[in-house]
C-alpha cells in the first residue's frame, strides 16, 4: 500500500531538519589547547613546561586553528607589595594547527603568573606560575675576586704581568738595574777603542813601594828600641 504524503508537508520537514542542524560556522572555538613555558633554549616540539628559566617564551598547543591569543604576565611573589602588577603583556593569532609561540623575552629575578585568555575558552584563562631566576654564580661559572670582571665559558683568565726574576735564557727582569747604573760613584771606565778592553784611569801610589816602606820602617824602629836597651843596662 503506498502512502502519499502531500508536497507541502515535505517541504516544511526538511526545512525543519535544515534550521535545528548545527551549523559548521557557528561552532564554537574549543578549549582544548595547553600553553607551556619554555627556556630559550628548549625546541618548540616539547610539550613540557619549564617553571624556572631566565630567556624564555610562551609555547601553545593543540588549539583549534587560527585561534586569537591576548595574553599578560603579572607580578605574583608572595611578599611583593606589587603583586597582582602587569609586567608584560602581548596578542598574536595561533597558525593553521593550532600552534604558536612568542618571541623571547626576560624578567627580573622573581616569580610571575602567565595568563592566557583566547577565543572560545571556558571559564576562565589558562595560567602558570613560574619564576625568572638570572643571578650570576650557575654551575659552570667561576667565581670572581673583588675589582675582576666575570669570566664567561670559554673563556680564558687574562694573563697577569710577571714581576718575579728572570726566566732562564739571560732576559733581564722588569726594573733590575742596568750594568751602567750598578756602577759605584766616583769610578768610571772609558773603551779602548784599539782592544775593546776597559783602561784604568786616574793615578794611585803602587801598592809594592809602600809595603816595602812600612817594612823598612818597623824593622828600623825595632832596632833603635833593642839599642836603647843594651845602652840602659850598660
Amino acid at each position: 500500500m503506498r502512502i502519499l504524503i502531500p508536497a507541502g508537508a515535505l517541504v516544511t520537514a526538511v526545512t525543519a531538519s535544515l534550521l535545528l542542524a548545527p551549523s559548521a560556522s557557528a561552532t564554537p572555538k574549543g578549549d582544548n589547547g595547553t600553553v607551556k613555558i619554555h627556556d630559550a633554549k628548549t625546541g618548540e616540539e616539547l610539550r613540557r613546561n619549564e617553571p624556572k628559566v631566565c630567556s624564555f617564551y610562551l609555547d601553545a598547543f593543540g588549539f583549534d586553528a587560527t585561534q586569537k591569543v591576548q595574553w599578560h604576565i603579572e607580578a605574583w611573589a608572595d611578599n611583593d607589595l606589587d603583586k597582582g602588577e602587569t609586567v608584560k603583556t602581548g596578542a598574536f593569532a595561533l597558525d593553521g594547527s593550532g600552534h604558536g609561540r612568542t618571541t623571547d623575552m626576560t624578567l627580573p629575578d622573581g616569580q610571575y603568573k602567565l595568563f592566557w585568555n583566547f577565543e572560545g575558552e571556558n571559564g576562565k584563562a589558562k595560567h602558570k606560575v613560574f619564576k625568572s631566576d638570572c643571578e650570576p654564580g650557575k654551575p659552570g661559572e667561576e667565581p670572581t675576586k673583588p675589582g675582576e670582571e666575570p669570566t664567561k665559558p670559554g673563556e680564558e683568565p687574562s694573563a697577569t704581568p710577571s714581576t718575579g726574576p728572570s726566566a732562564p735564557g739571560g732576559e733581564q727582569p722588569s726594573g733590575a738595574p742596568s750594568p751602567s747604573e750598578s756602577t759605584p760613584a766616583g769610578a768610571s771606565a772609558t773603551q779602548d777603542g784599539a782592544s775593546g778592553n776597559l783602561a784604568e784611569t786616574g793615578s794611585s801610589a803602587p801598592v809594592g813601594m809602600l809595603a816595602a816602606v812600612a817594612v823598612a820602617l818597623a824593622a828600623a824602629g825595632g832596632f833603635l828600641v833593642m839599642r836603647r836597651r843594651r845602652a840602659q843596662q850598660h
